[in-house]
C-alpha cells in the first residue's frame, strides 16, 4: 500500500495553516501568568534547530486570528526568527476560546495551581459558570475546583513563597486554616524553612490552633457591660441631684451597634461651678 492510499483511510478533520506570526492576537483570556524567558530560549533554539513539531491553535474572531493554544510556542517562534507558524483552526466563540486555553494549559501540565485557579475563577466570573458546570467542562469534580478557588484566599506575596519554595497545594490549603497574618505568616516561613511535607505542616497548624484555643480559654473576659451600667447609673444621680437642686439639667442617650452616646445638657444661667457645688451641697444634706 502506497501512502496516498494509507492516508485516504483517515478522515480530514482541517487543515495546517501557515499565518504570519504579526497577524495573530493573543487571548486576552489566557491563564498562564509566568512565562520563563530562558525556557522560552530553550524552547526557540529547539524550534530553530528541528522546526516547529506542534501546531499552535487558533481561531477566527471576525477576520482576524486569536491565539487560542500555544502561547509559549507562537513567542518562541517569533525568537527564533518565523514569519509564519503552522497553525490549525477550531471553531469557537469567545467564551469557548477562553475554555479551550485553559483546558490546553490544564492538560499540559505546565500551569502552576495558582494560575489554574486563576483561570477558572475567570472562567466562572466572565462566562456565569457555576462550579458545578466549571467542573463538568474542565472533566473534574466539583470538590476539585472548589478546592481550587479557595487557595486564591492567600495573599500574593505567601503564593509567592510557596511556589519558590516549591510547596504543593495541599500545603496551601493547610495554610487556609490559619487566619491571614502573622501567625500564617510564621507558619508558611517554619514549613519553607524546614521543608516540612504535607502531614507535618497540617500537625503545625493543628498546635497553633490548639495553642489559640487554649489561649482563649485562660482569657479573663473584661466586666464591659457591669462598668458601662455603673457609669450610666453614676451620670443618671448626678443628673437626679442637680435637677433635685434646681438646676434643669438634661441627659439623652442614643444607641447604635457600633457606639452608645450620652449627651448631658446643663443650662448656660449656672456656670459648671455653680452645678457642681449645688451638687456637693446635695451631697452634704443626703
Amino acid at each position: 500500500m502506497n501512502i496516498g492510499k494509507k492516508r485516504n483511510k483517515y478522515k480530514s478533520n482541517g487543515q495546517i495553516l501557515m499565518i504570519p506570526t504579526g497577524d495573530i492576537c493573543l487571548n486576552p483570556q489566557q491563564p498562564r501568568r509566568e512565562i520563563s524567558y530562558e525556557r522560552l530560549l530553550e524552547l526557540a533554539q529547539s524550534i530553530d534547530e528541528n522546526g516547529l513539531l506542534h501546531p499552535i491553535t487558533i481561531t477566527f474572531i471576525g477576520n482576524k486570528p486569536m491565539l487560542v493554544a500555544g502561547e509559549r510556542r507562537l513567542r518562541a517562534a517569533i525568537i527564533a526568527g518565523m514569519r509564519e507558524i503552522p497553525c490549525i483552526e477550531v471553531e469557537a466563540d469567545e467564551s469557548r476560546a477562553a475554555l479551550l486555553t485553559l483546558i490546553e494549559n490544564i492538560q499540559r501540565e505546565d500551569m502552576n495551581y495558582f494560575e489554574e485557579a486563576e483561570g477558572i475563577r475567570r472562567l466562572i466570573m466572565v462566562h456565569g459558570f457555576t462550579q458545578e458546570e466549571a467542573a463538568n467542562k474542565l472533566g473534574c469534580a466539583q470538590s476539585t475546583v472548589a478546592n481550587r478557588l479557595r487557595i486564591l484566599r492567600l495573599s500574593q506575596e505567601e503564593r509567592e513563597v510557596i511556589l519558590k519554595e516549591g510547596l504543593t497545594e495541599r500545603h496551601a490549603r493547610a495554610l487556609l486554616r490559619l487566619e491571614q497574618g502573622s501567625k500564617r505568616w510564621g507558619a508558611l516561613l517554619r514549613m519553607a524553612q524546614a521543608h516540612l511535607n504535607v502531614a507535618q505542616s497540617e500537625r503545625l497548624v493543628d498546635e497553633l490552633l490548639e495553642d489559640e484555643q487554649i489561649a482563649e480559654k485562660h482569657k479573663r473576659p473584661l466586666p464591659l457591660v457591669r462598668d458601662v451600667r455603673l457609669f450610666f447609673n453614676t451620670v443618671n444621680n448626678a443628673i437626679d441631684t442637680m435637677r433635685r437642686s434646681g438646676i434643669e439639667a438634661k441627659a439623652e442617650k442614643t444607641e447604635t451597634d457600633e457606639y452608645i452616646e450620652y449627651l448631658v445638657r446643663i443650662p448656660k444661667g449656672k456656670t459648671m461651678a455653680q452645678a457642681a457645688e449645688s451638687v456637693k451641697k446635695s451631697e452634704c444634706t443626703a
